[in-house]
């Protein structure tokens, strides 16, 4: 595993329950330079550790983009409704009031 890698599963552990954060706000707080580059560590994420907490890391807008991704479709959106957070048409209600960011640890 890269250093890149574990610096964004190590971020992504510490999101608080009920909250998530982007993929683009992980990478702006490691300055990756790409959103992407934190999308494609968490698509490998489940191979690596099971208990990185994927499902809290959504789009910029909010969108369960990598449910795709999990064990199946509506895995991600389970996981989050769990934790208290409500979705509809594969959004987060009220995003804004769920959104953590890195910078918050400082």
């Amino acid at each position: 595993m890269s250093q890149y890698q574990q610096d964004i599963y190590d971020i992504v552990r510490l999101i608080p329950k009920g909250k998530v954060t982007t993929y683009g706000r992980i990478a702006d707080y490691l300055a990756l330079g790409s959103a992407r580059m934190v999308g494609w560590a968490m698509n490998k994420c489940h191979l690596i550790d099971a208990t990185i907490p994927a499902h809290r890391v959504v789009n910029r807008k909010g969108e369960l983009s990598g449910r795709l991704h999990f064990e199946t479709p509506t895995t991600m959106q389970e996981r989050l409704e769990k934790e208290g957070i409500t979705i509809q048409n594969h959004c987060i209600v009220d995003f804004e009031k769920r959104v953590w960011s890195p910078e918050d640890l400082e």
